[in-house]
């Protein structure tokens, strides 16, 4: 799957190939693919948008599949955990991988007009490993959230 940006596009095989990825990752690792997990990575493969958790929950409530905050919270703390979703820090946010399954560094690009996140990847920081490894710190994760404006925005202003 490609990364599509900031333009308009047909998602239906975006959100196909990442719930293939997401079904293969889960069979061979012997991970529960729930139904509730499938359909949070469905909401937000379908909005391709950062979602918090109380956007997504009263979705799962129409369809039947849970009312109550932590069925959402359970849900996106699988996926994060199993590299099918981001956290995007700033906006307190989640957002589906726009590269399921490869082991990469994300970095997110976040429109301060319209809040639209684009996911893109990135080198590791080596300045920032080194600076780490000169203090004998082991970096364990780091997260790379640029804020700007999108192609749309800059030309609306």
């Amino acid at each position: 799957m490609t990364a599509h940006g900031f333009q308009p596009h047909d998602h239906k095989a975006c959100v196909t190939d990442a719930i293939v990825v997401a079904e293969a990752q889960c069979a061979a690792q012997n991970l529960q693919f729930t139904p509730v997990r499938r359909r949070v990575l469905e909401i937000l493969l379908g909005e391709h948008r950062a979602m918090g958790a109380y956007d997504i929950l009263p979705i799962l409530a129409v369809e039947g599949l849970g009312k109550q905050p932590p069925v959402v919270y359970r849900a996106l703390d699988f996926l994060v955990s199993n590299g099918f979703v981001h956290k995007v820090e700033k906006l307190n946010a989640y957002i589906a991988c726009a590269h399921p399954g490869a082991d990469h560094a994300p970095a997110f690009m976040i429109c301060r007009s319209c809040s639209k996140v684009v996911e893109t990847q990135s080198q590791p920081a080596t300045g920032l490993r080194q600076a780490a490894g000169d203090l004998g710190f082991a970096i364990e994760a780091t997260v790379i959230e640029a804020e700007g404006l999108c192609p749309n925005c800059q030309a609306a202003e």
